[in-house]
């Protein structure tokens, strides 16, 4: 009678970033292949290939990515990054290195932190929507 009702928590919205680490890949693991989707990842391991998230990428100081392209919303580098990123805010750590062009809204950088490459900001990133087979679907019929 007195029962008070818990608090509705709204479905995630596939489209709005995730702004906190949802996967680990940890120390010693090697991955090869490419990452898309929406979440956030921490990367202490070794990853080569692609990254499109729609969401947060932390490479933590043992982590290493290998790629042509990352993008994600937000991207935190403590490891190393060879590959051009595409973000709305880059953070370079102190033990965080670069190696590659990126295309940002935001940079922030701590003292230590390397980047070589070309630096373009925009004030606005925009993401490709990657639409799923029941939505093309759907524009054919």
């Amino acid at each position: 009678m007195f029962r008070k009702t818990p608090p509705q928590t709204p479905p995630p919205n596939p489209n709005m970033p995730v702004e906190r680490v949802t996967s680990v890949l940890g120390p010693g693991i090697l991955w090869k292949g490419n990452l898309r989707g929406t979440g956030g990842i921490r990367i202490e391991g070794t990853f080569e290939g692609d990254i499109t998230l729609r969401g947060l990428v932390v490479v933590g100081e043992t982590g290493k990515v290998v790629c042509q392209t990352l993008q994600a919303n937000t991207v935190i580098v403590a490891g190393t990054v060879t590959g051009n990123i595409t973000a709305e805010k880059l953070e370079i750590r102190g033990t965080g290195r670069v190696w590659g062009d990126v295309i940002i809204s935001a940079l922030a950088t701590e003292e230590g932190g390397f980047l070589r490459g070309q630096v373009r900001m925009e004030e606005k990133i925009e993401f490709p929507l990657e639409t799923s087979s029941s939505e093309s679907s759907s524009e054919t019929a």
